[in-house]
């Protein structure tokens, strides 16, 4: 089954980047909408936390533990309703589900109004549980919106946008949860009142959100919750790459939801300090995240990059261990401190580091694997992909809140509960990457990409996001696979000489990337044909195929003859071609210009200039190799991006 699939090719991306959506109807409305929804929703618990922890002493609710048993109350309704609520979103008007959403958490902070104002506990956890059911509700409508309404080259800006605002949101409404309750006598009763202007506000908004029709209208909905969570992680495992994205973000949910839950107790226990300084911990983890998510379109340079993650896996390790390295041995004094106090200490400085590079870090490994799911998902099961998604999340949340009280309760300390989660994630990560190397791999080409080459590219809006076609390119170096396959929005397989899987140092990775080997006929009659075979059956699948019409590297810098192999293929899969050409990269390392690859190791420095110019695709009937050599060699004429 091909794993790519999109629906929103056809819409136009926002020039000036992913602020400017801010600005369009069919994005700041839905944004607005779950921001004040992020914000309402966590400074509703964090009051609560609060109140717990400093105000009121309950023998049945530990402050130590109100973390870890309001965070297992909100996630329990994504166990049992993220099926049901992933189907309502693919039969019906996603605009019109968030309204209907926004005006049942208007009624739950009411309820939760009374509890505040009269400090019933039991009927602010029973609240907890009712916004759990509303995130349930909003979260597939939230991730499928998004790719109905933006194009590809928009995805990684918008996820990006998406999650720097709901972690502004965690931000705000966890330090203005913290401000209010620290309010002398009334200060319950002021969250109360926000929390509803907040319902009220976010409902308001809703009203703008476009029309989004449903993706299946026709789909019959199934009430049973067990045996349709069962169907949707199905659904989810047939497409590898995103089922494996989705265990990789359950588990970003995990080692989260470790250190969000236990900020009020450590700053109280471990660094004593006041709630303010409660707050100020979660200001700089949001502010880290934030900064993290949205840098992602920047060094993704617009497309779906994954390249990106295991550099954010490797951060979230590092600082996690260094910020149980950092407070082993500190300890609450008689007298809590205050915010001024707290960072007059020169040690809780490398404590605030390690939180806003433990979260930046935390920015770069999520969004990314949030655009890879949204972009190849099905479009009609997009939002039932998305709710096994949370399914997958709630559950690995549960499993850290039990893993976390279980460690707890046996004796660690917070801190040493961070470097268990720290070595954990490094287990975890690691199977996530040997299960889908495609991050790994994405990395090497970002790396060569970015740092060996300066990359410049124009007409990248012709490479096709779904649908089967044929990228042919002038062969100039070794590297160029990497160079093609770094600036495509999908995987690219790719069709080459079956000497350069022999070659040291970088035939492995034509291998990890499934490039079909191709001999000269005269050569392996065999091989020759295996190989037409495969290229057949990769279109046949609606993959992007790309093959070097030349047949081998250039020797001397110039654009060979166009060899008919491609016409083989187009005679029993007549697909779209799209021409493209290679810049400035005869004379780079990885180029024959001496004779060999690699005989003078940066020969032109780091970051040399080099560019590819795409050109429009050209209908299969129209295609010659005389034609399409000609076309090349337009696009090599023309200047350098």
């Amino acid at each position: 089954m091909s794993d790519f699939k999109q629906d929103s090719a056809g819409l136009q991306p926002a020039a000036g980047g992913q602020f400017q959506l801010l600005g369009q109807r069919r994005f700041a409305p839905f944004f607005w909408t779950q921001f004040l929804g992020a914000a309402n929703d966590n400074l509703f618990k964090f009051a609560l936390t609060v109140l717990v922890t400093y105000h009121l002493h309950l023998a049945w609710l530990a402050p130590k533990m109100a973390g870890l048993v309001i965070g297992a109350l909100f996630i329990l309704p994504f166990v049992l309703l993220s099926a049901t609520a992933g189907q309502w979103a693919d039969k019906h008007d996603k605009g019109s589900l968030m309204r209907a959403i926004k005006l049942l958490e208007v009624a739950i902070m009411l309820t939760a109004g009374v509890g505040f104002w009269f400090q019933w506990v039991p009927l602010l956890l029973a609240c907890v549980l009712l916004m759990g059911l509303h995130s349930t509700l909003f979260g597939p409508v939230k991730y499928a919106y998004l790719p109905q309404h933006l194009s590809e080259r928009e995805l990684t800006g918008g996820n990006g946008m998406v999650e720097m605002g709901t972690f502004v949101a965690i931000l705000l409404g966890n330090v203005g949860g913290g401000l209010l309750m620290g309010i002398p006598e009334t200060g319950a009763q002021w969250v109360a009142g926000a929390c509803l202007a907040m319902a009220l506000l976010g409902w308001g908004v809703s009203q703008r959100i476009p029309a989004s029709p449903p993706s299946d209208p026709g789909l019959r909905l199934n009430w049973n919750p067990v045996t349709e969570t069962w169907r949707n992680l199905r659904l989810a495992w047939d497409y590898p790459s995103v089922f494996r994205s989705l265990l990789g973000i359950s588990w970003m949910w995990f080692f989260g939801a470790v250190f969000l839950s236990q900020f009020p107790a450590f700053a109280h226990d471990v660094l004593g300090g006041n709630e303010q300084v409660a707050s100020l911990l979660l200001v700089v983890f949001s502010v880290g995240i934030a900064v993290g998510s949205l840098l992602c379109e920047t060094l993704s340079h617009r497309h779906v990059e994954i390249g990106l993650v295991p550099i954010g896996a490797v951060g979230m390790t590092v600082f996690a261990f260094d910020l149980f390295l950092a407070t082993r041995g500190m300890s609450a004094g008689a007298t809590l401190l205050t915010v001024g106090e707290f960072v007059r200490q020169s040690a809780h400085w490398r404590v605030m580091a390690d939180l806003a590079l433990l979260a930046f870090s935390a920015g770069l490994y999520s969004v990314p694997m949030y655009a890879l799911i949204q972009l190849r998902a099905r479009p009609s099961h997009r939002a039932r992909i998305i709710a096994a998604n949370n399914i997958l999340n709630a559950l690995f949340m549960i499993v850290s809140s039990l893993v976390a009280g279980a460690l707890l309760g046996a004796g660690y300390s917070i801190s040493q509960v961070f470097g268990v989660t720290a070595v954990l994630n490094v287990v975890v990560v690691g199977y996530v990457f040997w299960l889908m190397p495609e991050y790994i791999l994405r990395l090497v080409m970002l790396v060569i990409t970015r740092v060996v080459y300066r990359l410049r590219v124009r007409g990248d809006e012709h490479l096709p996001t779904d649908g089967a076609a044929i990228l042919v390119c002038n062969h100039v170096s070794f590297v160029d696979a990497v160079i093609l396959g770094v600036l495509s929005p999908r995987p690219m397989i790719f069709l080459m000489d079956h000497r350069i899987f022999k070659t040291p140092g970088i035939g492995w990775f034509f291998r990890m990337v499934k490039a079909i080997p191709i001999a000269p006929q005269k050569e392996d009659p065999e091989a020759y044909e295996r190989a037409f075979d495969r290229a057949r059956q990769v279109l046949a699948e609606g993959e992007l195929l790309c093959l070097f019409p030349e047949g081998a590297i250039t020797r001397d810098g110039q654009l060979q003859t166009f060899k008919g192999g491609i016409m083989k293929i187009l005679e029993s899969q007549p697909v779209p071609v799209i021409p493209s050409a290679l810049h400035n990269l005869w004379g780079s390392t990885f180029s024959r210009i001496e004779g060999a690859a690699m005989s003078r190791p940066l020969r032109r420095g780091l970051f040399n200039r080099v560019g590819l110019v795409v050109g429009e695709a050209i209908p299969p009937e129209q295609v010659t190799p005389e034609a399409l050599q000609a076309r090349v060699q337009a696009l090599l004429d023309e200047p350098m991006p």
